[in-house]
């Protein structure tokens, strides 16, 4: 992993802030590109979004941190470290951190005038202020993420819940209001089963409007019943572009946690504690030896597995510094063999 290694050390994080010294806060002048290193290692693989128009970066950084463990100018470095590399695809909630994750997002590209270079992901129904998928839930979601990203549009606008509450013809309906509106260009689902994905395509076809592209459920190498047993199908069928969340295992899957006494101070403790378990140190184990023949890291590999699957397009990690970044950005370059990944099929076999 010494590539790997020189990499990240070439990246000057202080050279990517522009301090603003009359209020204290980033100028609204972006970085040059020309101060990248140029051993930096660039990567601009891009894969299509479903049926969409949309081209993606194959990680998606996501914005459940910022503003939660990682603070303005940590959330900066990052985002900066992303685009610097490659990436151009960020996801966010309106619920993370009460829209502070939104905010941040949206003070970033403003500072570095990156809006139209970055495809730009975000969630409604979670929120506090807009809970539920109704029409009007739907339109003060979407209007209060705007105003906090300090855009005209979002590219990809999931239902981060399945409201049951609600006649999915009714959320569809205001949904479509707004991508004809010029607001939202194309939506998907986030948790649905896929019996109510085949309930949503349904009603669509009959009422004339747009359609899912994408879905984001949970999925990873200790995660696979879930997706695989019941969404996968309805995934290939449908066309729905996949994006993984938590797949690094809300971090067990970057090899930090191997005993309980690594679990210690995690802020998610108690769901890391579940996932040390023998079978999962063997997916672990399997992780270290094929990191080693790819001279990768082991995060990438659990990615790189992912990205191997059929209709994946963008797991969805997120980093706390420029070194995770360039970590999780490695997967676009591990090739896995056939070999390779039928081993970690083979360890992870009845994942839950």
């Amino acid at each position: 992993m010494t590539e790997t290694r020189s990499r990240i050390e070439s990246i000057d994080t202080e050279s990517l802030r522009a301090e603003n010294p009359a209020h204290g806060r980033r100028s609204a002048v972006p970085t040059p590109l020309s101060t990248v290193p140029v051993d930096l290692g660039i990567i601009q693989p891009r894969r299509r979004l479903g049926v969409s128009d949309l081209r993606v970066f194959p990680v998606a950084l996501s914005g459940n941190v910022f503003g939660w463990t990682t603070d303005e100018a940590q959330t900066f470095d990052v985002l900066d470290t992303y685009v610097q590399v490659g990436g151009n695809f960020v996801d966010t909630a309106d619920s993370y951190t009460h829209g502070r994750s939104e905010e941040l997002i949206g003070e970033w590209m403003h500072s570095r005038r990156m809006r139209d270079d970055i495809v730009l992901a975000t969630k409604i129904g979670k929120s506090r202020d807009n809970p539920g998928l109704t029409p009007l839930a739907i339109e003060r979601s979407v209007d209060a993420s705007l105003k906090r990203l300090g855009t005209d549009r979002i590219d990809l606008l999931y239902l981060h819940i399945d409201d049951t509450d609600v006649a999915f013809e009714r959320t569809l309906l205001g949904v479509d209001r707004l991508i004809r509106a010029g607001k939202v260009r194309w939506f998907g689902g986030s948790d649905h089963s896929g019996n109510r994905l085949y309930e949503a395509r349904i009603a669509a076809g009959m009422l004339g409007v747009a359609p899912m592209v994408a879905l984001q459920n949970q999925y990873s190498l200790v995660r696979r019943a879930e997706f695989e047993r019941d969404l996968a199908q309805v995934a290939s069928q449908q066309r729905l572009a996949v994006m993984p969340r938590f797949p690094l295992a809300s971090g067990f899957l970057t090899g930090k946690y191997r005993g309980r006494g690594d679990i210690k101070g995690h802020r998610r403790g108690s769901e890391v504690a579940k996932l040390v378990t023998k079978r999962n140190l063997r997916v672990l184990h399997e992780l270290d030896r094929i990191a080693s023949l790819h001279a990768a890291p082991v995060p990438a590999v659990a990615l790189a597995w992912l990205l191997a699957k059929p209709n994946v397009v963008a797991p969805v990690a997120s980093a706390t510094s420029p070194q995770q970044v360039v970590e999780l950005v490695e997967a676009a370059r591990v090739q896995l063999t056939r070999h390779d990944v039928a081993e970690l099929d083979r360890v992870s076999h009845g994942s839950f």
